[in-house]
């Protein structure tokens, strides 16, 4: 389809890659979600601890799917961290993952189409959130098939073309291979929950510091502040033509922006006095999420999302890993080696990241147009 013709299928779908263009002028659309949602859901759980409520805690064990990845990765990976640091892979797609209970899916038409590392430092006080652009051309592992078989590596392919051939145990291993840091957990969300569980909450508030005109989202924000239901929350978490460059760079940023929202949001809850609501919550919440197998419960994502409610939004560093365009084609994104080490090492260190390390890469370097909360 001819550049910028304005005429492309804003909801793409079928088995091969989708597009997320990051030359000037391209105006292909993908998939955004929202990560910060997986791990709180489970706070609702909290109120039905102490109430001795069996059947209701059984119920929403049962939601969780669980991926067993371990067995797959088997023991050629990067060390365990040591002194309590944690690190886990939030992932955004279209279906979930697990569903039974093995460690992929048939990942045909599915994507994985956001990527978020999540650092949470020895303290558990502060964290770190790495995004990793859906179109970075890495070298992919060989990966176990979810049908059985093996998936042939490639030393050039696009990062979310991991998800799509080995599902989240072959996203798991590009990650780890591309930054040597190991990954304790992963954490999916699904596309269909997101705007139910955004309802649920009364919305999130953000403040817009100009209007947000995007005909392919169909976000249209006037400047100032709003509260986002969840089709407007969808849609913002989508937008990258209404603002910046038009990059897909410049939409993790308003994604960053939208979890930073969220997290005030979670932490200014009082569930413990509307166990209704709380429960209803953890329903919808536990229903959307798929978990690698040492995760997969009510119990231990309640004990993620405690930790997580710990740490306030202005001790989360949220970063992108540093790239630029690729001199081979200019839709996709290739990582800038040395700044990215920078980060990885930071990660693996338990160390905050280095500002020097994003300044290398392209893309939208301006503030958000976007603030989180009003």
């Amino acid at each position: 389809m001819p550049r910028g013709s304005g005429n492309e299928d804003p909801t793409p779908t079928g088995d091969g890659p989708a597009h997320a263009d990051y030359g000037p002028g391209k105006v292909h659309r993908t998939r955004r979600r929202s990560l910060r949602i997986v791990a709180w859901g489970a706070l609702g759980v909290v109120v039905l601890g102490g109430g001795g409520t069996a059947y209701a805690w059984s119920h929403l064990n049962g939601n969780v799917k669980g991926v067993d990845i371990n067995s797959v990765l088997g023991h050629d990976r990067p060390k365990e961290e040591a002194g309590g640091a944690e690190n886990i892979l939030l992932m955004g797609s279209d279906s979930r993952a697990g569903t039974h209970g093995e460690y992929g899916h048939d990942v045909s038409g599915a994507r994985s189409d956001t990527t978020m590392v999540l650092h949470i430092d020895k303290t558990h006080k502060k964290a770190s959130v790495v995004s990793i652009p859906r179109d970075t051309m890495v070298k992919r592992p060989d990966c176990a098939k979810p049908g059985g078989g093996t998936a042939k590596g490639a030393s050039k392919a696009m990062f979310n073309e991991s998800y799509q051939v080995g599902g989240p145990a072959c996203t798991v291993k590009t990650v780890e291979q591309m930054s040597g840091v190991r990954m304790d957990h992963y954490v999916e969300v699904d596309f269909k929950g997101f705007q139910k569980l955004i309802d649920q909450l009364g919305g999130v508030d953000v403040t817009t510091k100009q209007a947000i005109h995007d005909p392919d989202s169909h976000l249209d924000l006037a400047a100032g502040k709003h509260t986002l239901k969840g089709k407007q929350a969808l849609e913002l978490v989508r937008t990258r033509h209404g603002v910046g460059d038009g990059s897909d760079l410049g939409r993790i940023q308003l994604q960053q922006t939208f979890i930073k929202a969220l997290t005030r949001k979670v932490n200014s809850l009082d569930l413990l006095s509307n166990p209704a609501k709380a429960y209803g919550l953890a329903d919808t919440a536990t229903k959307t999420v798929s978990a690698d197998s040492g995760l997969a419960s009510a119990d231990k994502l309640l004990g993620l999302a405690k930790e997580l409610k710990g740490i306030n939004p202005g001790h989360m560093d949220m970063v992108t890993m540093p790239v630029t365009y690729d001199p081979n084609d200019q839709e996709r994104v290739i990582p800038v080696e040395k700044n990215a080490q920078q980060v990885w090492k930071a990660l693996r260190d338990d160390k905050p990241i280095p500002k020097s390390a994003e300044k290398a890469s392209v893309g939208d370097k301006g503030k958000s147009p976007v603030t989180s909360g009003t």
